[in-house]
């Protein structure tokens, strides 16, 4: 459904009829984020499309109220389209020349976005902009094969770990086996976005050293083997259960488990049904064989960007740059409370209140791998979600995990090579 906040224009509600932007030349070198001034004082009519998940409405109304202000000389015509950020990349692709000119994004879309030349460089401006405010995890997130930063970090999207502080103890949950003999842990183990983080652990290596190399594959480690049947003991715990996507909450709420793995969409959820019991911290270690390994999560961000067809590309920049802004982040948070990605808003109101936050930032900072975002990676989720089903209903046992694991690991990399042949 599309909104209008500005003025009466008329829209349709699909995002596909929305009216194609002839191609434009890509950066441009004059745009950025600032609140305080227009980079020239030409006046300009533009008429910018914006996607923006539909719980952001509010603030986004804001910021385009807020950037008006700030660039007097412009006169903007405002077509807001509900499209969250996980869907970005599936709708450019409908028609990536009628596409949003400005839109955020959930960055391990970022490869399949550059390859649709549906998002934009950004400006030396605005690539300085992302390294004043970002850490290094953040400003990778948003950087292409290429070297190039396309797209300004917002927040930071991962998962840690929410646990009844009445259940385990601050020593307790630094080690997942110490919580499986004390008390009910639930995990998604069939979701190929969580089941990395023990391979990932025990040195599990995807597409090189920086992970934009998709020749390279995946490199399982030496550790394996020894991995899976750690995960095969664990389904066989009876303290352990399986989060299938929709209980992970309820479970910890109602007292069915203790703790559960999730990010900060989960938090005003277990924060209304735990109350003082809610505590969150980074990732725990597990403990094969005697050895500790830490478990580590996929960290990337959410960002904003703007589309090279824009028919008004400036705009469309100086605008992206505004919503990564430290003050867009600084309502957002007021507004959603969406953890800021900029390094120096880390005691907003608030935040020292809310435990999910410090999870948050020390799972990226010291319990993460940084997710890849190149197209190579789409060869790795489906051979990983069945695998993960396949340990869950028993296929993979204590007699054949050795066998299950190279067949899994063999047919991973088909699959990402297969895919990165097509980059």
């Amino acid at each position: 459904m599309m909104i209008n906040w500005k003025k009466a224009i008329g829209l349709t509600a699909a995002v596909a009829m929305l009216v194609p932007m002839a191609a434009c030349g890509g950066n441009d070198s004059n745009a950025n984020g600032n609140a305080s001034a227009s980079n020239s004082n030409e006046k300009q009519t533009a008429t910018l499309t914006v996607w923006a998940p539909s719980e952001d409405a509010d603030w986004m109304k804001t910021m385009q109220e807020e950037f008006e202000k700030a660039h007097t000389n412009y006169d903007i015509t405002w077509k807001n389209a509900t499209v969250s950020e996980g869907d970005a990349a599936k709708t450019v692709q409908t028609d990536p020349s009628a596409a949003a000119d400005v839109y955020m994004f959930a960055n391990d879309q970022l490869g399949t976005l550059i390859k649709l030349n549906a998002i934009g460089e950004v400006s030396d401006t605005v690539a300085q902009q992302v390294k004043d405010q970002n850490s290094e995890t953040m400003i990778q997130s948003v950087t292409g094969a290429d070297g190039k930063i396309y797209g300004v970090p917002y927040t930071s999207n991962t998962y840690f770990m929410y646990y009844n502080k009445d259940k385990f103890s601050a020593d307790d949950v630094k080690n997942l086996n110490t919580m499986l003999e004390k008390g009910k842990v639930s995990y998604p183990l069939t979701n190929s976005w969580y089941i990395p983080a023990f391979y990932l652990g025990a040195g599990m290596q995807m597409f090189g050293d920086n992970g934009q190399d998709g020749a390279a594959g995946i490199d399982f480690g030496s550790n394996a083997d020894a991995v899976t049947k750690y995960l095969v003991d664990m389904v066989a715990n009876p303290n352990f259960v399986l989060d299938d996507g929709t209980n992970g909450v309820s479970n910890l709420v109602d007292g069915t488990t203790d703790a559960m793995f999730s990010g900060s969409w989960s938090a005003a959820d277990v924060k209304k049904g735990l109350g003082d019991k809610y505590g969150a911290v980074e990732m725990p270690s597990f403990t094969v064989d005697g050895k500790d390994y830490q478990m580590k999560s996929f960290a990337g961000s959410k960002a904003v960007a703007f589309n090279p067809s824009s028919k008004n590309p400036q705009v469309a920049s100086e605008f992206a740059a505004f919503l990564g802004s430290a003050d867009a982040q600084k309502k957002h948070w007021e507004m959603r409370e969406i953890v800021p990605s900029d390094k120096t808003l880390t005691d907003l109101d608030g935040m020292k209140d809310a435990p999910y936050v410090q999870a948050q930032i020390d799972t990226v900072d010291k319990t993460s791998v940084l997710q890849p975002t190149i197209a190579a990676m789409n060869g790795w989720w489906t051979p990983a979600e069945n695998f993960g089903k396949a340990i869950y209903n028993k296929d993979v046992t204590a007699d054949n995990y050795k066998e299950q694991t190279t067949t899994w690991m063999d047919t991973e990399n088909k699959e990402v090579k297969a895919q990165a042949t097509e980059e």
